[in-house]
């Protein structure tokens, strides 16, 4: 059989887990190895830190799609709960290198699909990446991406008839309440427009109780809204639900 040589080119959605969080322990553990013939005590600190080494590396290899596709199948929730008929426009708060975008595109090829981020140094997504990859994908002309703070949208009132966003409004660094995060991304949907939000919404210290935060949502005029833990989803593997890793997230959703 005659072979081209070519490879096909694929998206590249990035891991949650950077790969700074693999090597600086690494780095840290061997350094500790180093020191531990100098001062045999340091060997504790090696220990410590080859367990944090081998955590992250198990954890970016469940969510990549070499392992348990972790990081996928969340996003799955999160567009599973958008009960959009995808007739109109949807924007995608904070799109990191675009895969709800370009998962919305591809679901609804008659749509128009915006992602917004702020694309920080903190993470290693990038514009150019979504464009990249909304072009390997094929959807190019379907989505636009640009500049933007999820604190301050720069859409008008009702602009979007659906919005997501994943693991982004506790991020946002220039507004103390992050459920104000939440009524900007709200804003802009229109009345009777759907959304689905995921983040750190069992994280008391940011959000408050779930019970006070669906109702204090509910305030301010939407007519549907409701809470489903990520967390417990049969797929996530037990170590990958401790708190600081998905052990707090939660998907609200709704229509407006």
């Amino acid at each position: 059989m005659e072979t081209t040589g070519r490879t096909e080119a694929r998206p590249d959605y990035g891991n949650w887990v950077p790969m700074k969080l693999v090597y600086g322990p690494g780095v840290a553990a061997l350094l500790c190895l180093a020191l531990s013939f100098l001062y045999r005590p340091v060997i504790a600190a090696f220990a410590v830190f080859l367990l944090i080494f081998l955590y992250f590396l198990y954890a970016r290899y469940e969510f990549s799609p070499a392992g348990g596709n972790v990081q996928e199948k969340i996003l799955q929730m999160v567009f599973s709960r958008l009960g959009w008929n995808g007739k109109g426009c949807a924007l995608d708060i904070g799109c990191g290198n675009g895969p709800l975008a370009i998962r919305l595109a591809q679901e609804y090829p008659e749509a128009l699909i915006t992602g917004i981020d702020y694309w920080g140094a903190r993470w290693d997504y990038s514009q150019s990446a979504c464009v990249r990859n909304a072009q390997v994908v094929g959807v190019g002309e379907q989505v636009s991406f640009q500049r933007a703070s999820a604190s301050k949208l720069p859409f008008e009132d009702g602009r979007f008839d659906a919005a997501v966003s994943n693991l982004v409004f506790h991020e946002v660094g220039d507004t103390k309440d992050k459920g104000e995060v939440i009524r900007e991304a709200l804003r802009v949907v229109r009345k009777g427009g759907s959304f689905a939000f995921q983040d750190l919404f069992l994280l008391k210290a940011v959000y408050g109780g779930t019970d006070e935060l669906l109702a204090t949502i509910r305030s301010w005029g939407v007519s549907r809204v409701e809470l489903v833990k990520t967390c417990d989803a049969p797929f996530i593997p037990k170590a990958l639900r401790l708190p600081f890793m998905v052990g707090r997230i939660g998907i609200i959703w709704g229509e407006k």
